[in-house]
């Protein structure tokens, strides 16, 4: 049995079915996507007699005068819908008819094709040829009711001839291209192929393929899409009317724009999908709007309209502003701030999908939703989860949330998933293979990003939070936060490095602001990076360093360990940020404890006293003994965890106070206090220890704050290295092997 009819199908009768009803040309308000030139060529082809293309329609198998789904819907269910050739019947119809037509950016036009009778060339209008006296500058006006052939050919000739001279002979050719040109709609004849109703939509897809010169390929949105043009028009127009309105921003007007996503009207159709009818293939859904029966398969009207009621519904809710927006909010909320940080919109849509059916069917409260599905996308988006094969993934998703009993089993589920996905596995071994990569759109690269944003970092060696630097709404000349090469390319082609896969890795990569990433230009970071360090206070050293990831010292590694060890440092910013976004993150005690809290809880692994920096109480002089015990103690918390030296106090916690080490002023003894770590510990160190003068009993004492050291510190006595390290209330030195063992456990895993 064959599947399809053919039939010839003049382009006056095609014109006039579109306007009875009986062919379903979707609404002009629809984009229209053909160039000018090419409708210009359109009607060149049927003056001439060429073949212009099959059109393809498809049996809708409505039942006559039946109606269109929906409450503002009066218009007739059309009899046949058009699968191919739409642009072409939208030329004609649009031409023909003198309509506007809607284009990609959804501005409204008319198609004005001029014509020359006595070159029987079609041009399209411009200004030129309004003011060309041998063209009509628009065939629109030959088939208006009104129109009188012969009057326009009359009023035409009079007008060339106002201008030149025309002979009898052309006269006639002129009568007879207008004449030949007004009655193409009667006699230029289209071959439409008739798709049976019974016909399903995986047949329909197979033979546009086969007959479609172009190769392009229908998808299942295309089909639902048809569908919905057909029984539902006024939900395929609302889809259509939100996706363009989110396109632009409206001044003072409520709209759907946003800076996350300018959805397609089938991404929002995938929404309404998802929640009406809880699927996530496409393919499946087709054959449940037409009411389709599994056994008979024979389409049921009853059921046909029972699924487009759920769309109603459904539609109403996804296209809801104030779900809409509150929905978004949600990625703010994940640290994400705009289309450029968003590496897949399919994952802002099926987030939106189980947003909208917490609140509409679970019925939970806006703000726990927001809050869940903040998660949610920060692990989908992170780990690509939508990337390959999206809808089967989603169509899992939505299983394993289906039929849930309460919202509270929703939430929890929500976030089983999330903790299932980011295991510790994840973190430390997954995530720092996945940025080991150069390209520009990874979504563990914008994950990072938006965990400085959520950590509420500042960019690199800069006072300016990097969430103030990537407002979306702020257009400049240039872009206000730049990703900076931390090893120059320059520097590491010279170092015989050039292929750009490594050059541009994302851990070569850092986030500052575009002054500072002029300045710092093509010098190696040994060369600019040291002044910088130097210039940060500890705290801020140590907040710099976590948030983008540096280990220390990272200016003097070989290019490759940067890299290795600086994956595994972004990987565990990302990690911080999620668990502050799910609300189990440590929080960090920032407190400065004084002077007196420091003495009355004595000396311990972290805390130690001294009577003085360099003179022997005993015998009042200068010892060179005194100098190398405060060291030690440095040392010791530079190699193990810092911790604070008491200068001016003695073991019992008794204040002495710093007359007796003899110096003129606090400044010179501090100076005293920094020449000795760079002469004895290394110059490397001198940002890792900070001095400070107290008041305390009625004297002063000198607190000596010292960081966990970005390397080994080895005290230099006399000729001798010395290694010691702090444990307990004591510092103990190491020797041999134990300082080598020791070394790989604090360093090279803490740093590595």
């Amino acid at each position: 049995m064959t599947i399809f009819t053919t039939t010839s199908y003049p382009v006056g009768a095609l014109i006039a079915d579109i306007d009875l009803g009986k062919v379903g040309l979707p609404d002009l308000q629809r984009p229209f996507v053909w160039k000018n030139v090419k409708v210009r060529n359109l009607f060149d082809s049927l003056y001439k007699g060429y073949p212009a293309g099959f059109l393809l329609f498809w049996d809708t198998g409505a039942e006559g005068g039946l109606r269109g789904i929906g409450t503002k819907n009066t218009k007739a269910v059309p009899k046949l819908a058009i699968v191919d050739g739409q642009q072409r019947l939208t030329s004609l119809y649009a031409v023909v008819k003198g309509e506007e037509v809607t284009r990609a950016n959804f501005k409204k036009e008319r198609i004005r094709i001029a014509f020359n009778p006595l070159t029987e060339r079609f041009a399209v209008w411009d200004a030129a040829i309004v003011k060309d006296k041998s063209y009509i500058p628009d065939i629109s006006e030959l088939w208006r009711p009104e129109a009188n052939v012969f009057s326009i050919a009359s009023e035409f000739l009079d007008q060339l001839s106002s201008v030149r001279e025309v002979s009898d002979v052309d006269k006639k050719k002129i009568q007879n291209a207008i004449g030949k040109l007004h009655g193409l709609t009667n006699q230029y004849s289209f071959t439409a192929l008739t798709l049976s109703a019974t016909v399903d939509g995986a047949t329909v897809a197979d033979v546009f393929v086969r007959i479609n010169g172009e190769g392009k390929q229908l998808n299942q949105s295309d089909f639902i899409m048809t569908l919905m043009s057909v029984h539902w028009d006024e939900g395929r127009t609302e889809l259509e009317a939100f996706a363009s309105a989110a396109t632009k921003p409206h001044d003072g007007q409520a709209s759907p724009f946003n800076h996350f996503i300018k959805p397609a009207p089938d991404q929002m159709l995938r929404a309404t999908i998802g929640l009406a009818l809880k699927r996530a293939r496409l393919e499946n859904v087709y054959n449940v709007l037409r009411g389709r029966d599994a056994k008979t398969g024979i389409d049921n009207p009853e059921k046909r309209d029972e699924q487009f009621q759920k769309m109603q519904a459904g539609q109403a809710a996804a296209l809801n502003l104030a779900n809409w927006h509150h929905f978004l909010s949600a990625l703010t909320l994940a640290g994400y701030r705009g289309e450029k940080m968003i590496s897949s919109g399919t994952a802002i849509i099926y987030s939106y999908v189980l947003y909208l059916v917490g609140i509409v069917d679970y019925g939970i409260d806006k703000k726990s939703m927001r809050q869940a599905i903040a998660e949610f996308f920060f692990m989908a988006a992170l780990t690509g989860r939508y990337t390959n094969s999206p809808e089967t993934r989603f169509e899992s998703d939505l299983a394993i949330v289906r039929e849930l009993p309460d919202g509270a089993a929703y939430l929890a589920k929500l976030r089983e998933i999330c903790s299932t996905t980011l295991t510790p596995d994840y973190w430390s071994i997954t995530l720092p293979s996945q940025l080991a990569t150069s390209a520009s759109q990874s979504p563990s690269l914008f994950a990072y990003n938006a965990s400085l944003i959520k950590l509420d970092a500042d960019a690199l060696y800069s006072p300016v939070k990097i969430a103030s630097l990537v407002d979306p709404a702020v257009k400049g000349t240039k872009v206000a936060l730049e990703r900076h090469h931390l090893f120059p390319r320059a520097y590491l082609e010279g170092q015989g490095i050039r292929e750009l896969k490594k050059i541009n890795q994302i851990a070569n990569f850092a986030s500052i602001e575009w002054p500072e990433n002029i300045s710092i230009g093509k010098q190696p970071p040994s060369a600019y990076v040291p002044p910088l360090d130097a210039a940060l206070s500890a705290e801020k050293r140590t907040q710099l360093y976590f948030w983008h990831a540096l280990p220390h010292l990272w200016w003097t590694l070989p290019y490759e360990d940067f890299l290795v060890q600086r994956r595994e440092r972004i990987a565990r910013v990302i990690e911080a940020a999620w668990k502050l976004l799910a609300g189990n993150a440590p929080i960090a005690d920032k407190t400065e404890i004084s002077v007196t809290e420091l003495i009355n809880s004595g000396e311990t692994d972290a805390v130690e006293f001294k009577s003085t920096l360099r003179v022997n109480l005993h015998t009042n002089q200068q010892d060179d003994k005194i100098q190398v015990s405060a060291l030690k103690t440095i040392a010791g918390f530079l190699n193990a965890k810092g911790g604070t030296l008491l200068i001016g106090v003695a073991d019992d916690g008794e204040v002495l106070g710093l007359e007796a080490d003899g110096f003129p002023n606090e400044d010179k003894m501090a100076l005293h206090l920094v020449n000795l770590i760079t002469s004895r510990l290394g110059d490397v160190f001198r940002p890792y220890v900070h001095p400070r003068f107290e008041e305390q009993d009625g004297v002063r004492v000198l607190l000596v704050r010292c960081e966990p050291g970005p390397r080994e510190a080895f005290l230099k006595d006399g000729s001798l290295q010395r290694f010691f390290v702090r444990g307990g209330n004591a510092t103990a030195e190491l020797q041999g092997s134990a300082i080598t063992e020791y070394v790989k456990q604090r360093f090279e895993k803490a740093y590595g």
